[in-house]
């Protein structure tokens, strides 16, 4: 506690050293801020309202740079802590203690969840709410910087997605809009949260359902990416029902008496076999996947209960509630052929597609394509093309260098295909939402891998969310300064988005977070992962703790699994 006492005090300090105007312009002139970062440029010879927005946002953008090893230092802790959904202790502790120091009010335990917080700052219209995750990947571990497997803790969970970034991003961008707001009398409120167990799907709709949202008027949330953009419309994000199967038997010695019992372990695995064989008349859009969480105790013992977790996925609401029906029959067929019972099916998590906001996208790819990409250094792309080649890239491409030229456009409703889902879907269908995909790791690599993890605690991944929190903090200011785009965002939420559906909850009334979820796993492997918990008091950065050259690669053209 100490330990983290003192950790807090020193963000305390290296913020409050920034707010004073003599600090915090310190940088003006020159052509590029700190770490040669490409300076950020705004239009000249404006009316005097958009003069001074311009004013303010580059005030932001330059106390965004003074904060920068800050930021770094904030992403590199939630990188070390390695958390998975639910289990989220440690980082929910050190964010929040942060926000603390910095001036905000935080409620912990929101909807029912220990990890899940939320924090504010100011008072009244507009309510400007900014969310990003916290969890991260089974089985991911892996030293940072490190372009090929060579994880800390072998076995052990890991950053494999990114998601040790985003809340920093959001914290660096709060503190730099809020200390705009105190100095020029801008009215709002600020609010800040996190996205619990997103890898389970297991926690947005529980935020929503507890009111967290209700006087909310935009949601700004942000997540990792290898570019640097935003969207609008259907986000091609999968809906989502994740669903646990409880099947019960009798037991019975499994040589001298097996007729005596009946194996639920033999229903998990018919409704298994029956799915698969579903698969082949199912629309191709879907995506369905499955793990045995309990396959019985041991062999010579027929298994009285046996669990089947599924995650089933389709483009929109309605299609997943039909899969999700399916396989509700399915398994009650299975336990009718093989003489058990299907006790429960639980609901660990569900999401809605995503449906992103035009009025504020398109203000935020402006602030994006003002910001533009980091200067990425030849360490930088060393990296990146390091790992490409160990994944098998023969023409490893590097860094993306450049903005999109245009605000990218929904895809067709017939070009869906499935893929991957983000429960930020359930908040988007009750207030006008955005997400801010920031550069902070490497194309091309398989997601959900400790390759995903190598960048997020390097100056890579530090020069993205600092990108980022730029154009985060400018789309808030003008949100605050510009009622037009919030009046907007809501006439295209009710008038487009929301005029022929409404959104209602894919979990039941009953249903309740499953906060149990990780808890296993991280008891398991946390006392070891703690040896190697980061600590900015003795180091610069995670990197400068571990001894790690930055960056380390080989060169191979073999893949590797």
């Amino acid at each position: 506690m100490r330990q983290l006492q003192s950790r807090l005090a020193i963000a305390a300090l290296s913020v409050a050293a920034l707010t004073p105007p003599t600090v915090v312009h310190a940088q003006r002139g020159g052509r590029g801020g700190p770490d040669n970062r490409p300076e950020v440029t705004f239009p000249v010879n404006l009316p005097t309202d958009d003069a001074r927005m311009a004013a303010l946002k580059k005030d932001a953008v330059r106390m965004i740079d003074s904060m920068s090893t800050f930021t770094g230092q904030m992403v590199d802790e939630v990188f070390s802590f390695g958390e998975l959904g639910m289990q989220e202790f440690e980082t929910s502790k050190y964010l929040t203690g942060i926000l603390e120091q910095n001036g905000f009010k935080v409620t912990r335990g929101i909807a029912g969840i220990p990890t899940a917080w939320v924090a504010t700052w100011g008072s009244g219209k507009p309510v400007i709410s900014l969310g990003s995750d916290i969890d991260d990947i089974p089985q991911a571990n892996q030293k940072p910087g490190v372009g090929y497997k060579d994880p800390l803790v072998p076995g052990a969970p890991g950053h494999g997605e990114g998601h040790n970034s985003g809340v920093p991003l959001n914290i660096t961008a709060a503190i730099a809009v809020k200390t705009l707001m105190e100095r020029n009398h801008i009215q709002g409120t600020l609010q800040l949260w996190p996205g619990v167990a997103e890898e389970q799907m297991a926690a947005k709709a529980y935020l929503v359902r507890a009111g967290l949202f209700k006087d909310v008027d935009a949601v700004l949330f942000c997540h990792v990416g290898s570019d640097f953009g935003v969207s609008y419309g259907t986000s091609g994000q999968n809906a989502l029902i994740s669903a646990q199967f409880n099947f019960v038997g009798k037991s019975a010695h499994a040589a001298g008496d097996p007729w005596a019992g009946r194996s639920a372990l033999d229903a998990v695995e018919l409704m298994d076999v029956a799915w698969n064989y579903r698969r082949e008349h199912l629309p191709l859009t879907q995506r369905s996947h499955y793990v045995i969480t309990d396959g019985g105790d041991q062999p010579n013992v027929v298994p009285p209960t046996a669990s089947v977790w599924y995650f089933f996925r389709e483009t929109d609401t309605p299609k997943v509630q039909a899969l999700f029906a399916l396989g509700d029959t399915i398994a009650r067929a299975a336990a009718m052929m093989t003489g058990t019972q299907l006790a429960s099916v639980n609901i660990l998590g569900s999401g809605w597609s995503g449906f992103f906001s035009k009025p504020i996208a398109e203000d935020m790819f402006q602030n994006i394509k003002a910001v533009g990409m980091p200067a990425w250094s030849d360490a930088d792309q060393t990296l990146a093309r390091g790992i490409q080649r160990e994944l098998g890239e023969t023409s490893p491409r590097g860094l993306s260098t450049r903005v999109p030229d245009q605000l990218r456009t929904p895809p067709r409703q017939e070009d869906l295909r499935g893929g991957g889902s983000d429960d930020i879907g359930d908040i988007s269908w009750n207030v006008p939402t955005v997400t801010l995909r920031y550069p902070a790791n490497i194309p091309g690599l398989p997601g959900h891998n400790w390759a995903n993890a190598i960048s997020m605690a390097t100056p890579l991944a530090h020069k993205g969310v600092t990108a980022g929190a730029k154009a985060q903090a400018m789309t808030v200011l003008d949100l605050l300064l510009k009622p037009t785009v919030v009046s907007q965002a809501w006439d295209y939420f009710n008038n487009v988005q929301t005029k022929d559906i409404k959104y209602f909850p894919l979990m039941r009334p009953e249903d309740k977070p499953a906060i149990w979820l990780n808890k296993a796993i991280m008891e398991k492997y946390r006392p070891e992962m703690r040896k190697y918990y980061y600590d900015p008091t003795k180091y610069k950065t995670y990197l400068d703790q571990l001894g790690i050259k930055y960056p380390t690669v080989r060169d191979t053209t073999k893949a590797v699994p």
